[in-house]
Formats: structure tokens, C-alpha cells, sequence
């Protein structure tokens, strides 16, 4: 073969296999192009499943809000329905003006029941203020409260600015007379004010359920713009377009009866019950998902629940451009890298076929080598320093492995850091640790947010530990989370001294107590009460911890200024005179500046300080008024008032409850506030105060039994 001919067979040769490299490149392109769409394919499908689950979620929470917002409004009038005083007084009531012809005004039982549901109405929040007169003169209706019918649906007895009777309120009465709760549905009252409310029968004494015994009934009716429609609110809601509406079937539409995100109000917007818009198929097909149409023509990815006690649904929904936004993007995304990626091909190919494989495997088989060792490098370092750390640090990967632990880590679980990776977390820790860790670990995935517990560990040797435990996502640059970091912190120590330092406290306010009725033996014991009854009230109001700390500590302490009055006038017999009078009040002042310094973590000085305050400020010494006097001074007020009343003096014997009541309720919105007054009120008619505090009205005791030499 000549020169010639074996070039030319060379070029040819050449020529073939570009020719093939090239077609091989274009199936790679369109193979890779079909891969990355299917793949995208799959994942728009996914994230949808993912959206499902997302508003799944979402919705049982909200609705768990809703129910239980529901159950707490038929708690508190049920309550009433089955008060067996209630039950005996409205009976008298009914006979009185029925079949003896008296007026409700005439009979005496009635004064107690509108007394009776006008606390109710303030504490369950079946009231709101009422509004101004208008010019005319003509009393406005109100727009929430409580009232006692007949079996006829005749009102009899009601609390403040309870609504009039409508055909609805009618309709709910005859529903409730065959013996059974009936819901008021939402409708608008007074102002266009979306209003529901709740029938109760209730029933003769000893009637056993008996619908023919049935007496009347107990009617609530409440607003519930500031209560209900912010349960539907998800706390840290990021999307924008996300929404939670309540929703009703109306014969052919479907009723919106919440207020929708452009601006339309509750109960303002109906629409067709037709299935493509996604309020109807969310009323009519409860707990399925769906992408359907939404009031605004949007389209949206959908779902409901029905909602137990009323009859509503729950709708929660997402725009798809929102919700898949982030699914189009990464297709874009995915397709630009592909495309890169056989940019990069190509050269790399060109690269190889001109210069060789060899050289390019060995260089990079160096730079492999070298990125190894610095993770190497990195890694001793990392244990080093974790190892230096007085708390136990762990990662676990994403099948709840251990990927890395400190010594510390490794030695509260027995075992080598060597022994401890790869490990699953239960089958290192005991049952109920792992278990409580586990559930961390997939809520902190879920939400990608750091989540924090403390709990007992059980330990062989030393007792049981308290640890304090963090897991926190480790985000990658993608923010998609990979692993999780667990911090455990032994507070042990910590938690056992706080405990002792409050066992301290307890017994040093023992202490200053007994010392105070040891001079003032007219009023022993009356500090103890006063903190009784307040932290009585305290909880009865549902106040937060603090608040009930405050007030048991303060109504312990108040008396303590007593120690800088001299003891004829403590001792003394006769009525006080005004300047004796001044010194013992003046006392309060003393107890809040002998505790000033005093280390509480409480605000006890202050509470102390302000008990001579008046709610409509005409008190001393700043003349603070309504909230800006703390929560707990307004409780011990009450409470100093009530048991100062019911106890006996030297000069007069003890006051009934009921008269230290009625005094009280003269001075609510005046000197005191009118929430403790009715939640004192509430414990002693229903929560047994009468009989628990009964010995409050003992006879006085005698001074000198007490009395040591030279007081």
C-alpha cells in the first residue's frame, strides 16, 4: 500500500469516527434531554404529593383550632344547663310567673340569675361593652350574651346586652326542646357582625334526661370575629397566596362564611356548588386533594375537612404558581446544568482525544488525593475540638444514624466514637430516650427548624440526669437538609439548685408569715388566706404560672410592714382611730419596701406596692388605673377585700358572703377590677369556695394566748 493510500485510509478511518463520535454526542443530548424531562415529570408529581401532605397537615391543625374553639363555647354554656342551683331557681321562676301570675321583676330568684349569668358571660366571653346611646335615646341592642327562656321560648332573665330573640334563636329552641344541644349557625347581628350561638334544655331536678321534664332553656349567643376567624391563621405561614376559609353548603351554593383574602367580609360571598371550584369540591368530598379553580379564578391546589360540631367545612389551599414555582425552576435549572454539562462533555472529549487520557486520570486522581486529606485534616480537627466541650454533640444522617459523635457523646451510651458511627439511635439508647430523640429529629426535618426538649435520662450510676436536648438542621448551600446536629446539655445541677433555692423561699415566707400573727393575733392567718383565696382566682382566670406565683407569695408577704406598727395598736380592741388607720395602711407600702432588695425573679415588691391602687385611678400612692396596675395586684386586692370582709374584727363580727359579695360587686369598675370579682364569685357558687372557706368566719381569737413576755 502506497504513501497516498495509507494516508487516505487513515483520514477515512478519522472521518468515521468523528462521524460516530458526533452521533453518539447527539443520542447522549437527546437521551439526556428525555431523562432530565421524565425526571422533572416525576418530580412535579412528587411535589405535589409533597403539597398534599403540606396542606393535609395544615388543615387538621387548623381544624383541631376550630373544634376546639367549638367545644370550649358548648363547655360553658352546658355548664349553666346543668347547675343544680340554676336548675332549682329558674324552676321557682317559671312557676312563679306561669301559674302565679308574678312578674320576673316580683320574684326573688330572678336577681340571682341575672347575677349568676352576668359573670358567666364575662368569664366564658359570652359579653362585650356596650355601645353608646344614640341621640334618641333608644336602648341599642347588644351584641353577645346569655339568657334564660321557658319551654315556650319566652325570655325571662338575661345578662347585659344580650341580642333579642330572632327566628333563628326560635328555631335552635325548637330543635333543643326534643332534649338534645342545638348550634345557632353563623349569621350577621348587630353592625353586620358575624354572631353564632348555642341552646341548652334544661331540665327539672332529678329528671334524668327526661324530655317531658324539660323546663327551659339556656340560650348563648357570642361574636366571633376576634375568637374564631384568627384560629384559622397558621402560625408561621410563609406563603403568600396560602389561605384557610370556612366554608357551607347553602342548597345550590356554597357559603363563604369566613372573610377572604381580598378583602370581602364573612358571610359576604356566595359561590355555585358547582365541583370545579375548589370551596365546593372541598364541602362536598372532605379529605381529598385536588387542583381546582378558587373564588378569585386563581387555579390552586385544594383541600377540606369537615368540621365536628358545626356544620362547616375547613378549606385550605396554595396557588400552583406559588406552590410549583420552585418545581419549574429546578426544571429550568436542570435543564441549563444538562446542557452545560455536554458543553462540558464536548470539550472534555476534544480534550481527551488530543492529549490523551492518561495525564488528565493522573491529574485528577492527585487532586482526589489531596481533597481527601484535607477532609482528613478537617475532620481530626472538628473532633478535637468537640471532644474539648462539656456537652455530648452528634450528627445523625438522614436514616437517624450516627455520623459523627464527640467522646462525651460516646461515653454517656457506653461505647468507642469508632464503635458509635453507622449505629441507628435505637439501638443505642433505651426505648422511651430514642423514641422522644426520634420524634425531634422528624419534626425538626418537617420544618426545617430547630427544635428543643428537656427530659430524664435514666442513669445507672448517678441517678437519673436531666438533659436539655437540641437537634438542629445542618442546610447544605441547596438549603435542602441532609443531616442533624444534636446538642445534649446536663442541667442537672442547675435544675436541682433552682428547685432548692425555691424550697428557700417557701420556707423563709413561712417563716416572716408566723412571725407577723405573732403580733397581730386579731388578723392571724389572714395573709394565708388572702393568698389562698387570690391564687383561687388567680387560676379560675386561667392566669399564666408567673401570675399565680406572684399572688401566692404576695398575699403571704402583705402583712409584713405589720412589724413596724406598734403593738397597742395591733392589739387593740376599740375601733381604730384615722391616724391608727393611716399607720396600718401605710404598712403595705413598708412590706413592698422591705422586699425591694430582696431577689424574687418575681415582681412581688411591685404587686405590693400597688394594692391601694383603684381601678378608676382615685387610688395611691401613683394613682394607677385599670391595666396599668399589674394582673396580680388587682387579684389580691379582691382577695384582701373579700377576706377582710368575711373575717371577724374586734369591733364586728364577720360579714356573710353573700353581703362581702354584693359590697364588692358595688365597688367593681371603681376600686377593683370586675374580672377577679366574677371569677370569686364563680368559685364560690360553682367551683365549692362556700364551703371550703367557711372558717374564715370563726369567732376572733383570743391575744392572749399568744401573747410572749414582753410584746
Amino acid at each position: 500500500m502506497s504513501d497516498i493510500q495509507e494516508e487516505t485510509y487513515e483520514n477515512k478511518r478519522t472521518y468515521r469516527m468523528v462521524w460516530l463520535g458526533a452521533i453518539s454526542l447527539a443520542l447522549v443530548v437527546a437521551l439526556g434531554v428525555w431523562g432530565t424531562i421524565s425526571f422533572v415529570g416525576k418530580q412535579h408529581d412528587r411535589d405535589i404529593q409533597n403539597w398534599e401532605i403540606r396542606l393535609g397537615i395544615v388543615a387538621d391543625s387548623r381544624v383541631a383550632a376550630v373544634e376546639g374553639w367549638l367545644a370550649e363555647q358548648k363547655s360553658a354554656i352546658s355548664s349553666l344547663s346543668e347547675n343544680a342551683s340554676l336548675q332549682v331557681y329558674l324552676t321557682q321562676l317559671v312557676l312563679d310567673t306561669e301559674e302565679n301570675g308574678l312578674k320576673v321583676t316580683e320574684v326573688p330568684e330572678a336577681g340571682y340569675l341575672i347575677n349568676l349569668l352576668n359573670n358567666h358571660a364575662v368569664i366564658s366571653g359570652f359579653w362585650e361593652p356596650e355601645e353608646p346611646q344614640i341621640n334618641a335615646n333608644v336602648a341599642r341592642p347588644g351584641r353577645a350574651g346569655i339568657a334564660l327562656t321557658d319551654r315556650t321560648g319566652t325570655l325571662l332573665v338575661s345578662s347585659g346586652n344580650m341580642p333579642p330573640m330572632n327566628p333563628a334563636i326560635r328555631a335552635a329552641i325548637a330543635e333543643a326542646d326534643r332534649g338534645r344541644p342545638a348550634v345557632i349557625d353563623l349569621y350577621e347581628g348587630l353592625d353586620g357582625e358575624p354572631t353564632m350561638g348555642f341552646v341548652y334544655p334544661i331540665f327539672a331536678v332529678q329528671s334524668e334526661g327526661d324530655t317531658n321534664k324539660v323546663i327551659g332553656f339556656v340560650v348563648g349567643l357570642r361574636t366571633v370575629r376576634k375568637s374564631l376567624f384568627p384560629l384559622l391563621l397558621q402560625p408561621g405561614e410563609v406563603q403568600k397566596t396560602a389561605e384557610t376559609l370556612l366554608v357551607r353548603e347553602r342548597g345550590a351554593l356554597t357559603e363563604y362564611i369566613s372573610p377572604l383574602a381580598d378583602g370581602t367580609p364573612a358571610l359576604k360571598r356566595r359561590v355555585s356548588s358547582d365541583d370545579k371550584l375548589a370551596a365546593a369540591f372541598a364541602a362536598r368530598n372532605p379529605g381529598l386533594f385536588a387542583i381546582k379553580s378558587n373564588y378569585l379564578g386563581d387555579e390552586v391546589l385544594v383541600t377540606g375537612r369537615a368540621i365536628s360540631g358545626a356544620p362547616w367545612f375547613l378549606v385550605r389551599s396554595v396557588t400552583t404558581i406559588e406552590a410549583l414555582s420552585e418545581t419549574r425552576e429546578r426544571r429550568n435549572a436542570m435543564l441549563g446544568v444538562f446542557l452545560l454539562l455536554i458543553l462540558g462533555i464536548t470539550g472534555t472529549v476534544v480534550a481527551v482525544w488530543r492529549h490523551g487520557t492518561s495525564l488528565r486520570a493522573a491529574e485528577l486522581a492527585e487532586k482526589y488525593k489531596k481533597v481527601a486529606e484535607e477532609l482528613r485534616e478537617r475532620t481530626e480537627f472538628l473532633k478535637v475540638v468537640t471532644d474539648q466541650q462539656p456537652t455530648a454533640i452528634a450528627v445523625f444522617d438522614q436514616g437517624d444514624r450516627y455520623a459523627f459523635a464527640n467522646k462525651l457523646a460516646a461515653d454517656n451510651v457506653e461505647l468507642l466514637q469508632d464503635e458509635i458511627l453507622g449505629r441507628k439511635l435505637s439501638s443505642v439508647m433505651n426505648p422511651e430516650s430514642s423514641k422522644k430523640l426520634l420524634d425531634m429529629l422528624h419534626f425538626a426535618r418537617q420544618d426545617n427548624a430547630v427544635q428543643s426538649a428537656v427530659m430524664n435520662l435514666p442513669d445507672p450510676q448517678h441517678g437519673d440526669r436531666i438533659v436539655k436536648s437540641d437537634i438542629i438542621p445542618l442546610r447544605t448551600d441547596q438549603n435542602d437538609v441532609q443531616n442533624m446536629l444534636a446538642v445534649f446539655q446536663d442541667i442537672t445541677e442547675v435544675v436541682t439548685e433552682r428547685e432548692r433555692r425555691e424550697n428557700v423561699l417557701r420556707s423563709l415566707v413561712s417563716a416572716l408569715v408566723a412571725f407577723v400573727d405573732k403580733r397581730d393575733p386579731y388578723s392571724a392567718h389572714q395573709s394565708v388566706w388572702v393568698a389562698e383565696v387570690a391564687v383561687a382566682i388567680a387560676e379560675e382566670l386561667k392566669a399564666s404560672e408567673r401570675v399565680i406565683r406572684t399572688v401566692d407569695i404576695s398575699g403571704n408577704l402583705m402583712n409584713l410592714g405589720k412589724i413596724l406598727v406598734p403593738s397597742k395598736i395591733l392589739t387593740k380592741t376599740e375601733r381604730l382611730t384615722e391616724e391608727e388607720l393611716r399607720i396600718i395602711r401605710e404598712s403595705l407600702v413598708s412590706s413592698a419596701d422591705l422586699l425591694e432588695n430582696v431577689k424574687f425573679d418575681l415582681p412581688i415588691a411591685e404587686t405590693l406596692r400597688q394594692l391601694q391602687e383603684h381601678w378608676d385611678g382615685t387610688g395611691h400612692p401613683r394613682g394607677l388605673k385599670e391595666t396599668a396596675i399589674n394582673e396580680a395586684a388587682r387579684i389580691v386586692a379582691v382577695a384582701n377585700a373579700f377576706v377582710g370582709m368575711v373575717s371577724p374584727r374586734a369591733y364586728r363580727d364577720a360579714f356573710d358572703f353573700n353581703k362581702a359579695v354584693s359590697i364588692l360587686l358595688e365597688e367593681a369598675d371603681k376600686k377593683y377590677d370586675r374580672k377577679p370579682i366574677s371569677a370569686l364569685i364563680n368559685f364560690l357558687e360553682n367551683g365549692g369556695g362556700r364551703e371550703k372557706w367557711q372558717h374564715f368566719s370563726n369567732t376572733l381569737p383570743d391575744p392572749e394566748a399568744d401573747e410572749q413576755p414582753g410584746d
